[in-house]
């Protein structure tokens, strides 16, 4: 990083998985992070994983589909570890289920924490991005994007961020901000796990049949997306920006 040493990042949904990997590796970049989740206490031992490694990290609760709540992390983030410069909105949900089975909730649900959530934190965020003249954004997307059976409400989500992180990048670039989105593909979490307990699948006997359609024949591991936000956040990644990245292990969702 350059002139400034420590930059801070905030990472939503940080808890565990992929927020979590992501979390643990800005801070090996050299990055205060704060560990942003529903639940604040269980951001705690993942602060305290990063401080015991000789890192900076603030556990903050935090809803992201509110308004008061989004505005108040980010003031504490600002007043507490810095400017955050750096924001990844990884939090998430998934409410699955066919069209004439869906409820207004669930939909209403996933478009809050997805959409309103990078909305609302993207919207607090780039004031101090601005004002420092460098910022990085960066949306997770997904494959779904491209269209899941069961998943309406994900997919518009996901492929509504996609659109988000276009416009950010036209409107941003000019301060000095670049803003990128992540699609995952296949990602061995507890959401997974999740879906192929619902479906009635071992996780193991889910997991071989997802390796055995991504070209790399393996699924992803929450260090995979963590490397890309990496690559993203970085000083030499200034000339990239509203793009889309699909680490799914190939070339096909």
């Amino acid at each position: 990083m350059s002139s400034n040493p420590i930059r801070t990042a905030i990472v939503t949904g940080a808890a565990r998985g992929i927020g979590a990997a992501v979390a643990r590796r800005l801070s090996r970049d050299g990055f205060a992070v704060a560990v942003l989740d529903l639940d604040k206490s269980a951001c705690e031992p993942l602060v305290s994983e990063i401080e015991s490694a000789g890192g900076r990290a603030l556990a903050v609760g935090a809803d992201v589909s509110d308004e008061r709540s989004v505005a108040q992390a980010v003031e504490q983030v600002a007043e507490q570890l810095g400017a955050p410069l750096v924001l990844v909105n990884n939090a998430g949900v998934t409410r699955d289920n066919l069209l004439f089975k869906m409820t207004t909730a669930d939909w209403d649900t996933v478009m809050n924490v997805h959409l309103r959530g990078s909305f609302l934190m993207s919207r607090a965020a780039q004031v101090h991005m601005t004002d420092a003249g460098w910022g990085r954004i960066v949306n997770l997307s997904s494959i779904s994007a491209l269209g899941n059976r069961g998943q309406a409400n994900y997919s518009a989500a996901k492929a509504g961020l996609q659109g988000f992180t276009k416009t950010l990048a036209i409107e941003l670039g000019r301060y000095g901000v670049t803003v990128n989105a992540i699609a995952p593909g296949f990602i061995e979490t507890d959401m997974t796990a999740a879906t192929a307990k619902r479906v009635g699948v071992p996780f193991e006997e889910y997991k071989a049949a997802a390796a055995r359609e991504i070209a790399v024949q393996r699924v992803g591991q929450p260090s995979d997306i963590a490397s890309a936000v990496s690559f993203f956040a970085r000083d030499d990644a200034s000339f990239v920006s509203g793009q889309v990245i699909y680490v799914a292990g190939g070339p096909k969702a």
